[in-house]
């Protein structure tokens, strides 16, 4: 049952204290709970910027799938159903400065038809496109998959139908709490695969990699050298802005285009 508008205002006024809701789910009972309930069957994967990949490296065979961004096109060829939120539900809680709160999450899907439609509105899939063309040039990095918190919110009937794009900030995803949510949860939201990040002799330990970048705070300095850790999901904000080049991102998978269509077809149905 599509969610009516004074339950998405009341979930608005939740939101701001997600970081204490996430540390809940490290109690085992209920973390348990939290795990059937909200991320049960999930699947989400960050997409690096098409700016910090370097298109002139040879990927094997798979040449033609070069760029992140064409995961999302495969399934937006793919749906019969295409969704725009007329506002992003994180920045909107947060009342974001930082960026733009009107360009919301992109759903695909038959299980679209059951959102509220005072929500947002269905699209063509050259409106998709051109919506997450948008969001990319605004700096906002983009994620996709399963994600059964969306479908619960938004009160659709089948999750198994609806898949998720997000157009994520550093300052207020939701998704910024991976780092703090149970580990069984935490790593359902992941890097690509074959997503490398890391730290060159380049770098001069500025800290500007520290400054509000990134989402998950995988990011430190230690002897004067930015280290990055295992909560890293490669999404590249770091590596587009070290003022040194010193991080850089690297695909040691030819076929890491090919795995993640192929992972999130097989658990959400958008055809």
């Amino acid at each position: 049952m599509a969610r009516p508008l004074w339950f998405v205002k009341l979930l608005k006024k939740t939101f701001p204290n997600i970081k204490i809701i996430a540390k809940l789910t490290n109690f085992p009972i209920l973390g348990k709970i939290f795990d059937y309930l909200l991320f049960r069957g999930d699947d989400i994967i960050y997409l690096p910027q098409d700016k910090v990949i370097d298109i002139n490296i040879p990927l094997g065979e798979y040449n033609e799938y070069v760029l992140p961004s064409q995961v999302l096109e495969y399934f937006i060829n793919k749906a019969k159903n295409h969704w725009i939120m007329d506002f992003c539900i994180c920045r909107s809680s947060m009342n974001c400065q930082d960026y733009p709160i009107d360009l919301g999450c992109l759903f695909l899907g038959d299980a679209v038809l059951d959102i509220n439609p005072q929500l947002g509105k269905l699209v063509t899939k050259e409106q998709a496109l051109e919506h997450l063309r948008k969001c990319r040039e605004a700096g906002l990095v983009q994620m996709i998959g399963r994600n059964r918190l969306d479908a619960q919110w938004l009160g659709v009937n089948n999750g198994e139908k609806l898949l998720s794009i997000c157009n994520c900030d550093p300052c207020c995803c939701l998704w910024r709490v991976s780092s703090i949510l149970a580990p069984k949860i935490g790593s359902k939201i992941k890097k690509m695969p074959g997503v490398v990040v890391q730290v060159s002799d380049k770098c001069v330990g500025c800290g500007t990699c520290l400054k509000d970048i990134c989402f998950v705070n995988a990011i430190s300095l230690k002897d004067n050298h930015a280290v990055i850790s295992k909560e890293c999901r490669g999404c590249g904000r770091c590596v587009n802005i070290c003022p040194q080049n010193a991080i850089e991102l690297h695909i040691d998978d030819e076929k890491y285009i090919e795995k993640s269509i192929l992972e999130l077809d097989n658990i959400v149905d958008v055809a």
